[in-house]
């Protein structure tokens, strides 16, 4: 996968999944590339979540330099069945952006950091 910068550990995979539902439940979530890609570009993403199984990957291509040029934290998933059911849908999604964490701040938060240490180490490789 060439847009996925690092892989997540299944434990902050599972974290994320949690953090997506709970914001879903406690605040507010969008869903699929295009809406996740305009909270980015209006600044009202507090975390963006990418799946990893997504095809064609020109999808979500965009959205970690997007991330970045923003300064909004990312993470990837293994799942876009299982993103879609965290975000509160019955189908898949590509892409989820948490823009109002409700009670899932404190995961939200931790997730961003964990998914920074991440980057960090792969570009240092």
């Amino acid at each position: 996968m060439t847009y996925q910068k690092f892989e997540p550990e299944e434990t902050l995979a599972e974290q994320t999944y949690d953090a997506v539902e709970k914001a879903a439940d406690t605040g507010k979530v969008v869903k699929g590339t295009n809406e996740v890609t305009k909270a980015i570009e209006r600044n009202n993403a507090d975390l963006v979540v990418i799946a990893g199984n997504v095809s064609p990957e020109e999808i979500v291509m965009h959205l970690p330099a997007l991330s970045e040029e923003r300064d909004i934290s990312y993470t990837f998933v293994p799942d876009k069945e299982e993103l879609g059911l965290a975000a509160g849908l019955e189908v898949q999604t590509a892409a989820a952006a948490v823009v109002n964490t409700g009670s899932a701040d404190d995961d939200v938060q931790d997730i961003a950091n964990k998914a920074a240490e991440l980057l960090e180490a792969e570009e240092e490789e």
